[in-house]
């Protein structure tokens, strides 16, 4: 794992090596083993290493290709490196190094953009083709690893009025080191932010950076940039083997890809929270490794959040070297820090604990191997059960009761506040549209009433008919899914996966300079799970139903089928509670960036019907308390000296 960072200066310069050192010094929790810099007349090129694979200066980078045409900065892992090291030797490549970035370098030299065929790994690089001229930026397929990139008109000087300035980094605050980076904020972005809790790709919540997307690729030259997608997913081709040979296959590929993410020239451990995801992940390692395994697990004062009685039944059970930490009053001492590593707006409560587990993880060792992806990849989430009983219903009334009668009597309960007339306004209100709008309904974090009473007029006026909705029935969309299911995996893989829980889990383990890696996230094994019938991932209302089955010689029934926790916070006792003086600074008596979009009297009236337990607001409290806290730190063009020496 690692940082990067760069800049072309094909229509106007950028910087020099100093404005290079700033970029990675900006970043430099993400690589704090070494860091280095490139520069020509086109490109500038900057790194922060974090050293797992050949430890020695040899792998340090920027790193050039043995004829030195080829310059690479690379963020990531290749897990199938040493299989295409072995290819590359024995075509008589003169590799120099025994690690995988100049594997990358060897491949583009003999396959150019095709390369990216061969590489099963998380990756962000940049590579520059000096001969052609070209700098070939590319993203790995499940979005593990980030790339923001910069695109305004920069004005320096009579001579490069009105051109373009492109520049390119792991994270946004290496960017807003260069000088006049516009702050603008994106409305769309906004409104997605409050519904999703993050900022979809490809936007990001500035209007001139931009994320590129997972499994895309760019290239920059002088006649300017070009952005393709390399990969996809696809549900259409099911197998039809048996669900025996299939969960054989199923339990010997997650083993195979579990025993490509234990290589590494550092300790390694693993992220052990007793659900069925990352128990089977710590047993697969387990069972693979001479010595014990490094676990690490954190919890609650609150039982119903506290899942460390299971994380160490698995670890008794498989006898690692476990390691617990519970969360009491750290997080108001640590919140303002924590939210500082995202520069954008990002609210998925779990960040917390994901926080803290890094943070015991990095004392021991240097990669945890995590069971990330199992819920995305076989329909292990709730939500699943509670779309898949919507598509039911809505399946028994005719489409005109739906679209005319439901939302008449959905208007009717949300006169009550009552919980049950609340769910029957939600259910309602789900059934009378389509099942890809029913399933963004299901996925919203704010209801539209909500944003309605929420939102100046002015904002909503700009805004026009922009709804994130799009977002989401975009997705489902495009996937060639063969039904419902498949369609709406599809669409996490492509919206909450990269930009909810891969954006938490980099910048919570980055933090700390830890590597985390997920099997369960692999190439092949999300190929294969495509071609699953989707009753085998979700069969008579048991989530994960053939991934369970593949752990069953390995975990016991208590852990496969008890309910599953997630990695949940007590957020509403904290607003009353721990955090409540921290959000009451933020939310009431400052919030200048939540005034710029929302009517503060309606920001009080919430914060005072959940502290006088008149509801329960704490989920759209903490998205509001999130955004303003980012905004204090991040929308203002003096902040970058202030968030630096917070990070430090």
């Amino acid at each position: 794992m690692c940082g990067i960072a760069g800049f072309t200066q094909f229509s106007a310069p950028v910087g020099n090596i100093d404005t290079l050192k700033k970029m990675g010094n900006a970043i430099y929790h993400r690589g704090p083993d070494a860091g280095g810099e490139y520069l020509d007349d086109l490109v500038g090129l900057a790194h922060r290493r974090l050293s797992i694979i050949d430890l020695s200066e040899a792998g340090n980078q920027p790193m050039f290709s043995h004829d030195k045409n080829l310059v690479i900065v690379f963020n990531g892992e290749i897990y199938n490196f040493l299989e295409l090291r072995a290819e590359l030797l024995a075509k008589g490549y003169p590799l120099q190094t025994p690690g995988d970035t100049e594997v990358i370098l060897a491949l583009y030299e003999l396959e150019g953009e095709a390369c990216l065929q061969k590489l099963n790994g998380m990756f962000a690089f940049a590579l520059w083709d000096i001969e052609k001229q070209k700098l070939f930026i590319a993203r790995d397929r499940m979005g593990k690893k980030p790339l923001y990139y910069l695109q305004d008109t920069k004005t320096q000087g009579t001579n490069s009025q009105g051109k373009q300035r492109f520049a390119f980094a792991s994270e946004i605050k290496a960017l807003l080191t260069l000088p006049d980076v516009p702050r603008d904020i994106r409305l769309d972005a906004v409104y997605d932010f409050f519904a999703y809790q993050y900022v979809p790709e490809p936007k990001s919540i500035f209007t001139h950076i931009h994320k590129l997307p997972p499994a895309h690729y760019m290239t920059v030259n002088a006649s300017g940039i070009n952005i393709q997608q390399y990969w996809d997913v696809s549900f259409k081709n099911i197998s039809s083997k048996s669900e025996q040979t299939l969960t054989e296959e199923l339990r010997a590929l997650a083993t195979h890809c579990t025993k490509q993410r234990m290589v590494s020239d550092v300790p390694l451990g693993a992220f052990l929270s007793g659900g069925v995801d990352s128990s089977g992940v710590v047993a697969m390692m387990a069972i693979n490794s001479e010595t014990p395994v490094k676990t690490c697990s954190i919890g609650f004062d609150e039982k119903k959040y506290n899942e460390t009685e299971f994380a160490k039944e698995v670890a008794d059970m498989y006898h690692t070297e476990h390691h617990e930490f519970m969360v009491h009053q750290n997080v108001a001492d640590n919140l303002e820090k924590i939210v500082a590593y995202f520069d954008e707006p990002f609210a998925d409560p779990s960040l917390v604990p994901t926080y803290f587990v890094s943070e015991l993880a990095r004392s021991q060792v240097t990669v945890a191997i995590a069971g990330d992806g199992g819920d995305e990849v076989f329909a292990g989430y709730e939500k699943y059960t509670t779309d898949a009983t919507d598509n039911s219903l809505r399946n028994k009334f005719p489409t005109i009761i739906r679209k005319k009668l439901f939302p008449v009597l959905a208007n009717l309960l949300a006169k009550s506040n009552s919980t049950l007339c609340r769910k029957g306004k939600t259910l309602l209100t789900s059934l009378s549209h389509d099942p890809a709008m029913g399933f963004y309904m299901t996925n919203s974090q704010i209801e539209d009433r909500q944003w309605q009473k929420l939102a100046k007029t002015e904002v909503q006026a700009q805004l026009g008919d922009y709804h994130p909705s799009k977002i989401t029935t975009d997705a489902y969309e495009k996937s060639d899914g063969p039904d419902h299911l498949a369609k709406i995996l599809y669409t996490d893989m492509k919206t909450y996966l990269p930009g909810g829980i891969l954006v938490k889990v980099d910048r919570m383990s980055m933090a700390h300079s830890l590597e985390v890696r997920a099997p369960l996230l692999d190439r092949d094994i999300v190929e294969f799970a495509a071609t699953l019938p989707s009753d085998m991932k979700f069969k008579n209302g048991e989530k994960k139903h053939i991934l369970k089955e593949a752990f069953k010689p390995m975990l016991p029934d208590g852990i496969l089928y008890r309910k599953k926790m997630g990695f949940s916070v007590p957020l509403a006792s904290w607003f009353r509670n721990e955090i409540k003086d921290l959000a009451q600074r933020y939310l009431i008596e400052q919030a200048q960036g939540l005034k710029s979009i929302f009517n503060h009297e309606q920001i009080q009236t919430l914060w005072n019907e959940h502290q006088t337990n008149q509801a329960d607001h704490s989920a759209l409290l903490w998205s509001m308390l999130m955004y303003e806290m980012w905004w204090e730190k991040y929308a203002t063009s003096q902040v970058n000296a202030e968030v630096r020496e917070q990070l430090a």
